[in-house]
């Protein structure tokens, strides 16, 4: 049960929900709270769930859950014969009933969403056969058949194209980017071996390497061993602790403690200890036996196929429906005449499950216990070890708590910032992308533009010219030559440049003009791109708002064939509900005895005569029983002294039998002489 609050909490704590709850706050929760956070979570699966249960009458709210959870195959603990306290239980909104349907609600989400989307088209609609005559309605209903049939169709074959395989686009790029790999690893170790082969020595190298890297892995490999060996060390250390710990305290408690108190305490748990060998567990082994006989039943038979498994799920979906009818009928038409014994057996069934769950329960807080009483003898004796620090009680701890509440809230504020800055940062990274390429565009239009003005490679030769610049300057720099051999590179330099400016100074030329043409266009190409991004703008609004109005008009529509099924469905069973009590009405106003004592009214007056005579039967036994109580047991008393004293005699006897005879008995009338 614990292990179940932890997993619905923390579920509760992530997104979508955040409902920032705790184990106690959660336990804590009134029954309204309650199912307002299971409502959460079925609107969460069902968009349509998605309303306040404080405008919503509480039979209302049960029926819609409890209609969801049938969509949603969720089968109540105590199965079909608990349907009746299940739903009161869902109600009132009860722990042990919600409990259990968040842990599994929260366990499948993903997997009930689409089992939520499917009932939206799968689950036909209930239509009266008497509407069905009418030739429009029924064609009609033929067309809408048909469209749920092809919408399954459809989902399997979408269903299998997601789980056919990898897509073939991501497949060639990982091929492309491995074999580019490929082609980089070669080429280095070409390389590699390229400048290896002049050392003269690199045999002896690569041997000496391959002993080095042998030692360090054997270095690692002692390293870790050392790190294990040291750890179970630590642990061992640990578990000699606790258990000293325990001794001492079992010493404490077995010194404090009177014998009457451990022998309480040792009959309760010889009396949990036996329910548990002789009910509990023999129940679960036979129940764990039935599982692995079934499981075994299942693996022995052969494999089915995709159309099989078809047929079976129609036929579990057609029987679980019918069940279902019938269960509703029976609830509808339920009387507890019926069966004298099913209130004592309900009764009977009700103290069993309660008693099951206690005894889980108790098994569970027992548990608990001896891991927080573990943990906390740890927690005392590192505690003492690295300081003698006490545990913080009271006050201190509540400190301890608005400190930590503080802190949380700050946290909460710099991770707020840091996702702000996080958003900031990629939006810094994608105007960088968009400016790369931009440039990188620029680049491709200003070549295309050289190579239509006839000028290809101006670019190319304005990054040569800024080449020998930077030779220049590195000979510049360059220190030991000759001051003729400097002088000569200068005129040769110089001369290069201006071959080149003289060849370039045209090119350039017809450059300024297409830069001015270019800084005219700009401005015209801005405008036409702002209207084109307002106009998509535009369509894009309409065409959300369109989806929108359509959506809530889709949702409109099933929620008034929903209202329109529970409108029939009350109908008629207020009809039954007035044929049976006019069916009553006419058997009480008939003449005819034989009529009228099949009337109800007869039925419950004779039952309830022949229990008041039961009744009477039972309370003159019960007097017989105390006023022979005090004889009986006198008489009871009597025989066990009678018992004792001729078992008494017997044992004399014996005794007499077994000594040597020191003289004879003298038998007269009224008495018995020993002579010696």
């Amino acid at each position: 049960m614990s292990e179940q609050l932890k997993f619905i909490v923390e579920q509760l704590n992530r997104e979508p929900f955040k409902k920032n709850f705790n184990l106690i706050t959660f336990d804590s929760l009134e029954p309204m709270q309650l199912l307002q956070t299971l409502n959460d979570v079925l609107a969460e699966i069902d968009p349509k769930q998605a309303i306040d249960i404080r405008e919503e009458m509480p039979e209302q709210t049960a029926k819609r859950m409890f209609t969801l959870l049938w969509m949603l195959k969720y089968k109540p603990p105590g199965g079909m014969s608990e349907v009746s306290s299940f739903r009161q239980g869902l109600v009132i909104g009860s722990k042990p009933v919600v409990h259990p349907i968040l842990h599994w609600l929260l366990q499948r989400i993903p997997e009930l969403k689409k089992r939520a989307y499917l009932a939206r088209f799968l689950v036909k609609l209930e239509i009266p056969a008497e509407f069905l005559q009418d030739d429009i309605i029924a064609e009609t209903f033929h067309q809408y058949e048909e469209l749920v049939g092809g919408f399954k169709n459809i989902h399997k074959e979408c269903e299998q194209l997601k789980s056919s395989g990898f897509s073939t686009a991501e497949i060639r790029r990982d091929i492309v980017a491995m074999e580019e790999e490929k082609d980089q690893l070669i080429k280095r170790v070409e390389r590699l071996k390229k400048r290896v082969e002049a050392v003269s020595t690199h045999q002896r190298m690569l041997e000496l390497a391959r002993q080095l890297r042998v030692e360090k892995e054997r270095e690692e490999s002692l390293a870790h061993q050392k790190q294990e060996q040291k750890n179970q060390l630590f642990q061992a250390e640990q578990r000699l602790q606790r258990c000293q710990i325990q001794l001492k305290d079992l010493q404490q408690a077995a010194a404090d403690e009177k014998p009457e108190s451990l022998m309480k305490r040792l009959e309760e748990d010889i009396k949990f200890n036996s329910y548990m060998v002789s009910e509990k567990l023999p129940r679960e082994l036979e129940n764990m036996r039935k599982v692995v006989q079934y499981f075994q039943k299942v693996a022995s038979e052969p494999a089915l196929g995709q159309a099989e498994l078809r047929e079976l799920e129609d036929k579990i979906r057609e029987t679980n429906t019918e069940i279902n009818h019938l269960i509703e009928k029976r609830m509808m038409r339920n009387d507890p005449m019926d069966d004298k014994l099913s209130l004592f057996r309900q009764q009977a069934a009700i103290i069993v499950r309660k008693k099951e769950t206690k005894v889980e329960e108790l098994q569970e807080a027992r548990e608990e216990l001896a891991a927080v009483e573990r943990e906390l003898n740890m927690k005392s004796s590192q505690a003492r070890e690295r300081g003698g620090a006490e545990l913080i009680r009271g006050d201190e701890f509540k400190r301890y708590v608005a400190k930590m509440r503080g802190k949380s809230s700050t946290y909460k504020k710099k991770r707020q910032e840091i996702a702000e800055l996080k958003v900031e940062y990629g939006v810094l990274q994608r105007t960088q992308e968009i400016l790369r390429e931009r440039h990188t565009a620029g680049q491709q239009q200003l070549q295309s533009l050289e190579a239509q003005r006839g000028i290809s490679g101006y670019s190319d030769t304005q990054e040569e010219l800024e080449r020998v610049s930077a030779i220049k300057s590195e000979l510049d720099e360059m220190k030991g030559r000759t001051l003729d051999d400097m002088s000569e590179m200068v005129k040769k330099l110089n001369s290069v440049i201006a071959e080149k400016k003289s060849a370039l100074s045209p090119l350039i030329k017809d450059l300024r003009a297409l830069r001015q043409e270019h800084a005219e266009l700009a401005p015209e190409f801005e405008q036409k791109k702002a209207q084109y991004d307002t106009c998509a703008a535009g369509l894009e609004s309409n065409r959300s708002k369109l989806e929108q109005e359509v959506r809530m008009l889709r949702e409109e529509t099933a929620q008034e064939e929903s209202r329109y099924h529970h409108i029939n469905c009350m109908r008629e069973i207020i009809e039954s509900q007035m044929e049976r009590a006019a069916d009553q009405s006419k058997i009480n106003q008939s003449m005819d005895l034989q009529v009228r004592r099949t009337a109800l009214r007869e039925k419950y007056i004779a039952n309830t005569a022949e229990q008041e005579s039961l009744g009477k039967g039972l309370r003159q036994q019960v007097k017989q029983v105390r006023e022979n109580q005090e004889p009986n047991m006198r008489q009871m008393k009597m025989w066990k002294d009678l018992e004792t004293l001729l078992e008494c005699k017997k044992q004399c006897y014996l005794k007499a039998q077994s000594q040597a005879p020191i003289g004879h008995v003298i038998q007269d009338v009224g008495k018995d002489m020993l002579v010696l």
